[in-house]
């Protein structure tokens, strides 16, 4: 029996668009309320993280079977540069996921009683926090290729908890995601990040999405798989070796 027929390009686009605003919706709202609720920067933290790592495994679960739930434009360009996706497929994702993030920017500040949009003031800049992006991007995209290799089903769990991980260890909270630091330079509120600052964030989450493309390329693929034959051919002649011993 064959499966379900896969989704049409239009259905994937939305499903992108609608993940990353979801998203972004969460980070920024999240941030809002943890803001409004204690002047404790650590509390307002923790309370920017749960939802984050929690919506995650939700709109993954729900998305991945429809798009592949990239959600990030990083983790789109680690899926071209492994060959699964066209050049043109690629650009119309980062292009949703985009136009999703501010969407999800506007959402937010929507339901705070906010402008919907405002140039952020907060800096995020520096050597420290570049390398802090890198790091946080290549883990994730390791996270994921990991995942496809090894059990697909806790791709969810797996996001979800590393990205919650990630915002306590990286000095840069983890944004990882160009989409979402594009969406977070239109929000003055706990979790903005100065439109100046965003190119560095951009590439050095692209440059972590590629080295992590690669050296997970590398480290998961230990080859081609003996055939049947030869595992036993391998196998008599261990047995052979350990009888003249």
């Amino acid at each position: 029996m064959s499966g379900p027929p896969p989704f049409d390009l239009p259905r994937r686009l939305v499903a992108e668009a609608l993940g990353t605003a979801l998203l972004v919706a969460t980070v920024v709202g999240s941030g809002i309320m943890a803001e409004r609720l204690t002047d404790d920067t650590a509390l307002a933290l923790l309370g920017n993280t749960l939802p984050t790592g929690a919506i995650l495994v939700v709109l993954i679960t729900i998305f991945g079977p429809i798009s592949g739930a990239h959600f990030n434009p990083a983790v789109t360009l680690a899926v071209f540069l492994r060959g699964a996706t066209r050049r043109r497929i690629a650009g119309l994702y980062v292009a949703a996921q985009i136009a999703g993030g501010l969407a999800g920017t506007v959402a937010a500040h929507l339901m705070f009683d906010l402008s919907p949009l405002a140039l952020a003031t907060h800096p995020r800049t520096g050597p420290a926090q570049w390398g802090a992006e890198v790091l946080a991007t290549f883990g994730l995209v390791g996270v994921i290729l990991g995942g496809l290799r090894f059990n697909g089903p806790a791709i969810p769990w797996l996001v979800g908890l590393y990205i919650s991980a990630a915002y306590w260890f990286t000095a840069s909270t983890s944004f990882a995601n160009p989409a979402v630091a594009v969406a977070r330079a239109f929000t003055d509120t706990f979790s903005g990040i100065r439109p100046l600052d965003v190119p560095a964030f951009i590439v050095a989450e692209c440059l972590g999405a590629a080295l992590a493309t690669a050296l997970f390329g590398w480290l998961l693929d230990p080859g081609p798989r003996p055939t049947l034959r030869e595992a036993l051919s391998a196998d008599r002649s261990a047995t052979r070796n350990e009888s003249a011993r």
